[in-house]
């Protein structure tokens, strides 16, 4: 899997890319994973409904092609884009889901923070409270879209939101769990061992190489 740290970069031009990745794959195209952190912006999923947006202000509102309902990305946060073929890999959907967040809740485990996923909610919880969120498109076999996870950042839009369709769901982050020097930079770069390793596993496990 190639990755690539693209650094601090607009929400909308990024995704058009993921697109556009996906529409020219071939069965030999190297997977890929993107590493980000975007300005401001609230995003809003195929299932998502605008009467969850209860007071945007100044942040744009983009809606997108990903599944879910509204979330937030801003700067300190980790966003990761796994461009990966599911087919090819012998994947599923809830897999992918799996492999994400498992990553995310080994990586919280090797800092000291017990963290924990939902059966009917995704993404990561610690102590009720939501250090990470998940949300992807998978379009001819392979997907886009990925991981949000909250390192060190202004929690404060995510007030503005009933956050994934949740009312009154309580947000947290690393730097407010015992990681108060906590970079989106020195996150990304511990956090994909852990992803790989997730991903590995679930191969070997539909007994792909």
């Amino acid at each position: 899997m190639m990755l690539r740290r693209l650094g601090r970069v607009a929400y909308e031009p990024t995704w058009r890319a993921m697109q556009a990745f996906n529409t020219a794959r071939d069965p030999a195209t190297t997977d890929q994973l993107w590493l980000v952190e975007h300005p401001p912006v609230f995003t809003l999923g195929l299932a998502g409904r605008r009467s969850h947006v209860l007071a945007p202000g100044e942040i744009p509102v983009v809606e997108t092609d990903r599944g879910g309902q509204v979330t937030y990305h801003g700067p300190g946060q980790l966003v990761v884009y796994p461009l990966i073929d599911i087919r090819r890999a012998g994947l599923g959907v809830r897999d992918l889901v799996t492999a994400l967040e498992r990553a995310v809740i080994e990586y919280c485990a090797s800092l000291g923070i017990e963290a924990e996923c939902r059966k009917n909610a995704p993404g990561v919880y610690v102590a009720g409270r939501k250090v990470a969120s998940v949300g992807l498109r998978i379009r001819r076999g392979a997907s886009y879209h990925g991981l949000a996870f909250n390192v060190n950042m202004d929690l404060e839009p995510f007030q503005r939101i009933n956050p994934c369709g949740y009312a009154g769901l309580q947000m947290t982050q690393l730097a407010a769990l015992g990681q108060p020097d906590a970079s989106v930079e020195a996150t990304g770069r511990a956090f994909v061992p852990f992803l790989q390793r997730a991903l590995t596993s679930l191969r070997k496990n539909s007994g792909q190489n």
